[in-house]
Formats: structure tokens, sequence, C-alpha cells
């Protein structure tokens, strides 16, 4: 996701834009932000020491994904680690890199996911942060919280944010708390079977059922009709449990004919959130993207800006409160 929305923003600021999709003008909240008044002396101190006072980053993550961070360092007058498998010593991450450490043999379980051992690289090599680029150990909260243990910044969102946005159940309570639009459910604790049929009920038909973990279209249920629901429920329970080893569950109301459309945010450690943009992901086979479309086709500019208004509100929600 990083990758894309970094590639959108290279080719809006060259003045470039996608044939046959003409780019829309910065949000204005968005233009504030990065057009901003002159930094506080705290502020530009640290912005001079290289990247927010990061003289050295750490990529855990390997290919194309590991060589952008690294040129966007290089430009930051950063200096980049790389970390490499057996099977990647030869690879171009590690030739483009200033440093690079072994992590491990080929199995991704045992290099890329190994967390302790990208831990011990950077602080070998005196990293003072670690970039996880995308996939591998990026949504992984415990590898956040033990970034932060071990004293180094993890680029990224904190862990509590990750462990929260990672349980549907727990980030649907948050956003609905922080009065972000959601759609109409059930994503309590209680997980009686009668209870769940009773709240599907009052959602009306069709609901779609989900587990609270995981993605990919795991443990998903249409439930058409009331007489389907029991059934339904106990299928994507053990589907989850099998999948994500939880078995919890929310119910939406399944909308028919919808269009899938994320907001792309970014946000600091100071509370300043902007959006930048959107992209379409309705074409789908099985709750899997086949296409995405950036900017979203067809999206009227009151609309763009409410519900990047809302992805704007979702990103400042202060998570650690909840």
């Amino acid at each position: 996701m990083a990758s894309r929305l970094l590639l959108h923003l290279h080719l809006r600021r060259r003045g470039r834009g996608i044939p046959g999709c003409p780019v829309p003008a910065l949000p204005l909240h968005a233009a504030r932000l990065l057009s901003s008044s002159p930094p506080t002396a705290a502020a530009a101190s640290s912005s001079a020491a290289g990247g927010g006072g990061i003289e050295k980053v750490l990529v855990a993550n390997r290919g194309e994904i590991a060589c952008r961070v690294m040129r966007t360092a290089r430009r930051l007058g950063v200096a980049t680690v790389a970390v490499y498998s057996d099977a990647d010593r030869g690879a171009l991450h590690v030739r483009a890199a200033d440093e690079a450490v072994r992590i491990g043999p080929p199995p991704a379980r045992e290099s890329y996911l190994n967390a302790r051992a990208i831990i011990e690289a950077a602080l070998r090599t005196g990293a003072q942060a670690i970039h996880p680029g995308y996939g591998f150990l990026s949504e992984s909260a415990d590898f956040a919280q033990l970034c932060e243990a071990e004293g180094l910044k993890f680029i990224g969102p904190p862990a509590s944010a990750i462990r929260d946005m990672g349980d549907k159940s727990a980030s649907k309570r948050i956003m609905g708390a922080a009065g972000v639009p959601l759609v109409p459910g059930y994503h309590g604790a209680d997980q009686d079977v009668e209870l769940l049929k009773l709240e599907a009920d009052k959602i009306g038909y069709p609901v779609l059922i989900k587990p609270t973990h995981g993605g990919g279209g795991k443990g998903m249920r249409i439930v058409e009709r009331p007489d389907e629901f029991v059934d339904s429920v106990l299928s994507a329970q053990r589907e989850a449990a099998a999948s994500f080893g939880v078995n919890t569950l929310l119910i939406e109301k399944y909308i028919t004919q919808p269009r899938h459309v994320e907001v792309q945010v970014f946000g600091d450690q100071h509370g300043n959130a902007i959006y930048l943009y959107e992209r379409d992901c309705s074409l789908q086979r099985r709750h899997q993207k086949i296409i995405e479309e950036a900017p979203a086709p067809n999206v009227p500019a009151e609309f763009r800006s409410h519900i990047g208004g809302a992805a704007v509100s979702a990103a400042k929600v202060n998570v650690s409160e909840h």
C-alpha cells in the first residue's frame, strides 16, 4: 500500500498523471498541512538530523520494497542497512544498502519473519530505526513493541494501533466512538449463537458474517435467510479457528451492490494526519482484489472530501485511550 501511495505522489510531483484518469487537486487540508507555517525550533532541529533524528535505518524487507525505501532514505541523507536470507545474498536490495546483515536461511519464518534476528542486526549496526516495508513483520504488533522495548523507532503505527486495528470488533468499537461512519451490525464480545441470531434478525437479511481476525475472505459467509444463519455461524467459526486461531465473529448488514473504496491516510507521531486520495478495489473474486484503480473513478468531489474527512478522523484516533 505504501509503495503504491508513494508512486502516486511521485507521478503528481513530476506533473504526470495516469492515462485516462486525471489526478484531482490536493485536498485543501492536506495542502495546508504540507505548506504549514515554519516548524518549531525542536522540529527543525529534529528534521535537520536526517529524517527526524534518524541517521541510519534498517530496512526489514527485500526486493523492490526495500529498494524504494533505500532510495528515499538516500535522498534524506539517511544511511541504510539491508537484511537478507541465504537465498537473497546477491539481491539488488543488498547491493543498494550501505551495509547488509545475514539474518538466516531461505525460509521466511527463519529470516524475514525472525524478529529477534532483525532486532539484533539493527543493534549491531547502530541503526536507530527499523522500516518494515509491507508484508512480513509490518503488521506485527509484537514486533513494533519489541522495537520500542529495544530503543528502536518502528517506522509505522504504534503497537497498540496495530493490535486494535487487527481486531475488527475492537476497531469498529473505537471508530464508532470517534464518530466514523460504520456499516450497521453487531461486534460485541458475547458470541452465543442464539444472541448472534437475534442480532442478525434485528439488522435484517441478507447479513454478512465475518471473523474478527485475519483476512483474505476466509470465514466470511453471506446469509440470505434466517434459517441459514446458525449453520453459517458454525461453519464460519470452524474456518476462522483453523485459519487464524480465533473463532470470534461479527455480523454486518450485507450490501448487495457496493463499491469498495479505500482511502489512503498518512499521519505522524504529533497527531497530524492527511488523506491522500482513494482507490477503487471493487473488482474482486472470492473477496480477493483483482484490480485496484487510483484515484477511484466517478467519485464526486464532495463525496471524496467527505470520505477523506472520515478517514482523517479515523487516523487521528488515539487508540491507547480506548
